[in-house]
């Protein structure tokens, strides 16, 4: 197979890796999502709606409710911005921190497999890691 890479067949071979590493389906890509806002309102604190919202290239309307859940859920705090009353600011609370800093379930898993590759392997995967975030959006 080597060799005989075309776009198509690479990003069809990435999706089923994906998928069979436990990547984000169901219930873990929410989970990805909630984690995506809460590194958001990290990056922008004191972060307003809109920012967040730009950030994760999600509308105003679905990034309000998803915040409602987070400050529900104790991880966001909703302050009043002291340069404009109308505006709120996001920050995120203590356990909202530390639910940043625990890496996703799936990553524990999959980091337990890494670490039976050699580490030339290692460095290969690194490699065509930093080839896939390079890739235009």
């Amino acid at each position: 197979m080597w060799g005989n890479a075309s776009a198509s067949t690479l990003a069809s071979r990435f999706a089923r890796l994906v998928e069979q590493l436990g990547g984000e389906v169901g219930a873990a890509r929410a989970k990805g999502q909630q984690r995506a806002l809460l590194q958001a309102v990290a990056d922008l604190e004191p972060a307003t709606l809109n920012q967040v919202a730009g950030q994760v290239s999600r509308g105003a309307p679905a990034v309000s409710r998803a915040i409602d859940v987070l400050v529900r859920a104790g991880l966001v705090e909703r302050t009043p911005d002291p340069d404009n009353r109308r505006r709120l600011a996001l920050r995120l609370t203590d356990a909202g921190r530390g639910a940043l800093d625990e890496p996703p379930a799936g990553d524990r898993n999959l980091e337990a497999r890494l670490t039976k590759l050699a580490t030339s392997e290692l460095r290969a995967l690194e490699r065509g890691i930093e080839i896939l975030e390079r890739l235009p959006r």
